[in-house]
């Protein structure tokens, strides 16, 4: 590992061989959010569908498990689809759960790392923005790995630590405005950490329509970089922004596939 500056004062380590990036909040601060989470409802109904449909492009899974299921918003949309679900979440982000699936789901409070007796045999686990909170996402990905049954797949969504936005944006890229976003994987770093967990069938996608507000709100802190508890979205003219600009944000990333901000892990256990 050796320091990396970013512009604007921001200093990151990264790996020589991998790329993957590990962040010291002292050398590379958030700045501007005091909570865990600083999405906006509009944008995050639109995420949650997109993201549904993403989980199921390869099938209809009977028993899905979620790494940090949050309010349980996604796990309702496969249980409507008649699949038992299950998760562990350590309520990082202080939310109700969903009622229907706090009552009939299996659910945990706790990290995956140190969570025992899990419920296994999983068509499908995944986790959607996870692996860039946790410490030791070696323990993450063999445990997912353990969850599933043989020949059950695994999914995770994370920020792209080699997306040309880091570059671009440097300490007002909006991935860092999140101070428990402790790293962020290359495509190489997660190729390889999946494969040493066990997983076979690897592949490592740049998402077009994951994050589609990350330019609009990074271009925000760039230019007035105040003090924003709440988050940059939280304003009512970077969120029009960010709408605003979605078409264009979507052009962009079908010419330049590495401006996309998010990586998708999809794997195997064999």
């Amino acid at each position: 590992m050796r320091g990396l500056a970013l512009r604007g004062g921001c200093v990151i380590d990264r790996c020589d061989s991998c790329g993957h990036l590990v962040r010291d909040l002292a050398r590379c601060p958030a700045g501007h959010r005091d909570l865990a989470y600083g999405g906006e409802p509009t944008l995050d109904r639109v995420r949650l569908d997109l993201t549904h449909r993403e989980l199921r492009r390869t099938g209809s899974p009977r028993r899905v498990f979620e790494v940090g299921y949050g309010d349980g918003a996604l796990l309702r949309r496969f249980l409507e689809d008649g699949a038992q679900v299950a998760g562990v979440d350590p309520d990082q982000l202080g939310v109700g759960v969903d009622e229907v699936v706090r009552a009939r789901g299996d659910l945990r409070v706790g990290g995956i790392e140190d969570a025992s007796d899990l419920p296994g045999q999983q068509d499908l686990v995944y986790g959607i923005h996870v692996l860039e909170h946790v410490r030791d996402f070696a323990a993450t990905l063999r445990t997912s790995w353990e969850l599933l049954a043989p020949g059950g797949s695994v999914s995770f969504f994370t920020p792209a630590g080699d997306s040309s936005s880091v570059e671009r944006y440097g300490a007002a890229w909006w991935m860092l405005e999140d101070p428990t976003h402790i790293r962020f994987f290359t495509a190489d770093s997660l190729e390889r950490a999946a494969r040493d967990a066990g997983f076979v069938d690897v592949q490592v996608r740049r998402l077009l329509l994951d994050s589609l507000s990350v330019d609009a709100a990074s271009l925000a802190r760039a230019l007035s970089p105040a003090p924003r508890p709440g988050g940059v979205l939280g304003s009512r003219a970077v969120l029009g922004a960010a709408l605003a600009s979605t078409p264009f944000v979507i052009g962009a990333r079908l010419l330049a596939p590495r401006i996309r901000p998010t990586l998708q892990l999809l794997a195997r256990r064999p």
